[in-house]
């Protein structure tokens, strides 16, 4: 584990830390990971579409259980229905193929049952069953597709704070040092040995430096309202950062499978699961096993013989339906599943090719910016001791002003360039723990 050792910089933050943690409870990043975690909206919406993934799969499984249903209708005829008999019903002498009408049946008709149907074999259910138990692994996958996300972002806005924060520090430190040096070169104006264009230089440098430090003091604010809003707290809670910005150099990553490779392949599995519905459908029947009990009524209300009679009845079989042609329909639809598979063996080839490339990349960035960080720590060194070596030639009266405000810039621009460069290896850092997998494996 690598910190910021310079001297320098390693007194202020010291420094910082002390009145940071006066003024409250400071924050590390892994709590800042573990309260979104637990607060985060998005990802609490995303547990709950988890939890609809569960009941769906219960109710795909439900359609094995038999389904018993109670029926009753009555029916008034003001017109009883027709049929047609032979008329050698009536008369015996009639020629063949003449009829007579006739109506059957009362008016009053009353039916109450109770029908059961289950399912013996059904390959549209079972391949429901299937579907959803792929559909809940793909959206546990995107679960945790989104608690990376919250990972990244998370890490990423604390690196931001943390930045900031020391970028505060630089400031507060060139700030104390521009004013010391304004007041020096005061002294000397009184004594005639300073200009006063020399002082109001550097009074523009204080004023420079003053308005920096509340910009970057606005950013800093502002990051830390986004890490409260993607921890899911109050914006109105306090938190403190750690200022200390620890990184390590010589990890390596042992190469996972990326969640989005993951994901496409559950992605593949579903849509092979629907290919192979889709199929059975086509050439398998469907079977259930039906019953029915219950009561039909009849009644009559014209006098003299009004009555109403309820007579039973029920049965139980067995249903086979089996499908002969549906208008190529199952046909297109396997037409159209066997290009998505297609388009997916593609877009997983095409992700494994992406995620080379990125892992790569991010690896170079970091040995480039673990190089950077080194070099920056010396130039702020060195820098550092240039600036107090001309302030000490300044008061001998052996270095004039330009050469100080050369030297101030010189050490400005050398804060800057760490800075950037500790940006650039905790962002490729990050990035390879994501490329490589490892974001989710290396939480503690």
């Amino acid at each position: 584990m690598l910190v910021i050792t310079h001297k320098p910089l390693l007194a202020f933050t010291f420094f910082l830390f002390v009145w940071n943690s006066s003024q409250g409870q400071i924050w590390s990043l892994q709590q800042c990971i573990d309260t979104a975690q637990v607060y985060n909206k998005h990802l609490q919406m995303s547990r709950n579409n988890l939890a609809i993934g569960e009941q769906k799969q219960k109710e795909a499984r439900a359609n094995l259980m038999p389904k018993i249903t109670a029926n009753a209708d009555y029916k008034y005829f003001t017109n009883l229905p027709y049929q047609l008999m032979p008329l050698s019903t009536f008369n015996p002498a009639a020629s063949e193929g003449t009829f007579k009408e006739a109506q059957f049946g009362v008016p009053h008709n009353l039916n109450a049952n109770l029908q059961l149907v289950m399912p013996l074999y059904n390959p549209q259910v079972y391949g429901a069953i299937q579907t959803t138990k792929l559909a809940l692994e793909l959206t546990d996958l995107q679960v945790k597709k989104n608690e990376e996300q919250v990972y990244f972002e998370i890490s990423n806005l604390y690196y931001n704070a943390q930045i900031l924060y020391h970028q505060l520090a630089f400031l507060d430190s060139n700030y104390v040092n521009a004013e010391r040096l304004l007041k020096n070169s005061q002294l000397l104006k009184n004594q005639l040995l300073a200009k006063e264009t020399d002082v109001s230089k550097i009074n523009l440098l204080v004023m420079q430096l003053a308005f920096q430090k509340e910009n970057i003091n606005s950013k800093f604010e502002h990051v830390l309202q986004t890490l409260k809003f993607s921890m899911g707290i109050s914006m109105d809670r306090a938190i403190k950062i750690e200022p200390t910005i620890p990184y390590q150099n010589t990890e390596e990553y042992a190469s996972l499978s990326p969640l989005d490779i993951r994901i496409a392949k559950s992605q593949n599995q579903m849509l092979s699961s629907d290919l192979q519905t889709l199929n059975n459908s086509r050439y398998w029947p469907t079977l259930s096993l039906v019953g029915t009990y219950g009561t039909t009524g009849f009644g009559y209300n014209q006098s003299p013989n009004e009555f109403l009679k309820f007579f039973p009845i029920g049965f139980a079989g067995i249903q086979l339906s089996y499908p002969i042609f549906n208008g190529s329909m199952s046909q297109l639809k396997i037409s159209q599943k066997k290009i998505e598979l297609k388009n997916n063996d593609l877009h997983q080839n095409w992700l494994s090719e992406q995620n080379k490339l990125q892992i790569h990349q991010a690896k170079q960035q970091k040995r480039l910016s673990e190089r950077a960080v080194e070099t920056a720590t010396e130039q702020i060194n060195l820098a550092h001791l240039i600036y107090k070596q001309i302030i000490v030639q300044q008061k001998q009266g052996t270095a004039i002003l330009t050469d100080v405000l050369l030297a101030d810039n010189a050490l400005r621009e050398a804060q800057q360039t760490y800075l950037t460069a500790v940006v650039d290896f905790l962002k490729s850092d990050l990035e390879l723990k994501k490329y490589t997998g490892n974001l989710q494996s290396l939480k503690k």
